[in-house]
């Protein structure tokens, strides 16, 4: 059987492949970026062959995948029509994927990529376990039970899932093009929340998972007295966070986390809380989150001279503003330099005074165009960069080509936070800064 991934260069997309790949299919697949893009390595190193062009790789067995991005009139989506092939979407794909194994699915509008890759991290090495995660890592173990699946609310797309366990790490209204209000969004995190055959692990801290009806058996977790797996006697320091963790009033361990914030936190107690639910010892489990190095694009740090630069994948206001306090918590003494690029005018209209006051946390905050594949910018007129930087302490306007604006920082966090290809503009400058230094 061969599998033909179109869009195969996105992170969920890759990470697919590369579980696909493990199964011991045949895969391949199309991407119409010409760019280098961060999943690209992984999907090489593997053997798997990406076309940007015509082809041949389509034959009468192949079955083909696309992204949501992906629309009916794309060239090569008009040849899978032509020769009637098979074919799915990335969500639908999945779905078939989750009835096979006791899936655990991990949801939230932020937090769910690390929360995902924690929890992979621990149970491959505990009980075994495959995994398909948003940071372009997949892989499966063709002998494991488990399917650890990130679960994008997007569209509803987790609604395609069969879930053992839900977690949901908050709920916050996003995707504004599509979600009406908060209200439509509970309604689909609360639907979601009702397909778990085991058990929902919901985050309790979070003000509107309480409004949730479910009829499966719910556990809440968080630093609140109220909630069932709770953290306690917690320490944040600038080399990490400690914490003990207790559930239903029994002590269960103490935890080290090499992460920062209180999110990270919060996301080390869902995947803590699954693993003592599935009966892992307490104390592996505790050894394995002091290796876990964080999702790929998650506070992901480069050092250079006296900076520290920090690629994250940042693009909703609740995320900048954890980012940037992150950075605080593990760099008092540096100034934070944020960098931002927002995807979809639809998120900055509906936004940018939220993405203004996280940006401003930071000491000087530039701001990108606005990235956009799945709208027309002439839908929204006078929706722009400016229509955050104008709302902005200490901003300015950047783009590819004027790094120079980032040559004045030294002693500083320069924070490049966007769920696109902000990473261009941190090469350019790491590169500028190198020059620099070696003149």
């Amino acid at each position: 059987m061969k599998y033909y991934l179109i869009g195969i260069k996105g992170a969920g997309m890759s990470a697919l492949a590369l579980l696909l790949s493990d199964l011991g299919y045949e895969v391949t697949g199309y991407d119409d970026a010409s760019d280098h893009r961060f999943t690209e390595d992984s999907l090489t190193e593997r053997g798997i062959t990406i076309y940007s062009g015509p082809n041949d790789a389509l034959d009468k067995d192949t079955i083909v995948v696309r992204s949501p991005a992906i629309r009916d009139e794309h060239p090569e989506m008009q040849k899978v029509f032509q020769m009637d092939l098979r074919n799915y979407y990335y969500h639908e794909m999945l779905g078939k994927l989750s009835k096979k194994y006791d899936t655990i699915c991990v949801s939230g509008c932020h937090g769910k990529t690390t929360t995902t890759a924690m929890l992979s991290h621990i149970m491959k090495e505990l009980c075994g376990c495959s995994y398909i995660i948003g940071d372009g890592r997949g892989y499966a173990d063709k002998d494991a039970k488990r399917l650890i699946l990130e679960s994008c609310e997007y569209r509803r797309h987790f609604l395609n899932y069969d879930p053992e366990y839900v977690i949901i790490t908050n709920i916050e209204l996003d995707h504004t093009d599509y979600y009406k209000n908060i209200d439509d969004m509970i309604d689909a995190y609360q639907e979601f929340a009702n397909k778990a055959d085991k058990m929902a692990i919901i985050c309790g801290d979070d003000p509107y998972t309480h409004v949730l009806e479910v009829s499966k058996p719910v556990y809440y977790y968080g630093v609140g007295a109220d909630n069932d797996i709770q953290a306690r006697n917690i320490e944040y320091r600038n080399d990490g966070t400690s914490f003990d963790v207790f559930i239903e009033d029994e002590y269960v361990g103490h935890f080290d986390l090499p992460l920062f914030g209180k999110h990270m936190l919060l996301n080390a107690l869902a995947a803590i809380a699954v693993c003592h639910y599935e009966r892992l010892d307490s104390k592996e489990v505790s050894k394995l989150l002091k290796t876990f190095k964080g999702a790929e694009r998650r506070f992901k740090e480069t050092f250079i001279g006296n900076n520290v630069l920090i690629d994250d994948y940042a693009h909703h206001p609740t995320e900048v503003k954890v980012t940037i306090k992150a950075a605080r918590q593990k760099y008092p003494d540096k100034k934070i330099i944020a960098v931002f690029k927002a995807h979809t005018f639809s998120r900055v209209q509906e936004f940018a005074d939220e993405f203004a006051s996280a940006l401003n946390l930071a000491d000087k905050a530039f701001v990108m165009d606005i990235n956009y594949d799945r709208e027309k910018p002439e839908e929204y007129p006078g929706i722009n960069a400016y229509t955050i930087i104008n709302k902005l302490d200490n901003g300015d306007y950047i783009e590819l080509g004027m790094e120079e604006k980032l040559m004045e920082f030294d002693n500083a966090a320069i924070l490049f936070m966007s769920s696109k290809e902000i990473y261009l503009l941190e090469d350019n400058y790491l590169k500028m800064k190198k020059e620099r230094l070696n003149s």
